[in-house]
């Protein structure tokens, strides 16, 4: 069977540390990430898989409400709570060590589900670049 996918990029400015890294990740740092999620589905009688507005709106809307400029921090990290404490609303306690291949498979496998219910399309694949030489692919294998 053959697929047409489409992929929308987004861009957003997040700070992380890696918790237990052995090296400067360990630290307090920051990226301008891009993430672009693919997405696969039917072609509607438009020809499209889904309006890249749609993609923009639901995907990219919600790394950009969620993760834009904010920091991400594990919930197991010993600094999560101090850093939730001065800085509420900017410090997001996440269930996953903020690595881009974790922000990754986060974004693929739990929240473009959710944000793509209704729309008969499915993300198949998120990309999250670190930098323009470091990038993480969570790809949606098959069941």
């Amino acid at each position: 069977m053959k697929m047409i996918t489409i992929e929308r990029c987004c861009d957003v400015s997040v700070g992380h540390r890696v918790y237990k890294h052995e090296g400067k990740c360990a630290h307090l740092h920051g990226h301008n990430l891009r993430v672009c999620f693919t997405v696969a589905g039917k072609m509607d009688e438009v020809g499209r898989v889904l309006d890249f507005a749609v993609v923009k709106q639901k995907l990219c809307g919600w790394v950009d409400r969620e993760y834009d400029h904010k920091f991400l921090i594990f919930q197991d990290d010993p600094l999560a709570e101090k850093l939730k404490a001065i800085d509420p609303e900017g410090v997001v306690v996440v269930p996953f060590n903020p690595t881009i291949e974790n922000i990754a498979r986060h974004l693929g496998e739990t929240i473009a589900p959710k944000e793509l219910e209704g729309t008969e399309c499915d993300c198949v694949e998120v990309r999250v670049e670190e930098t323009r030489r470091n990038f993480a692919t969570w790809r949606k294998t098959a069941r």
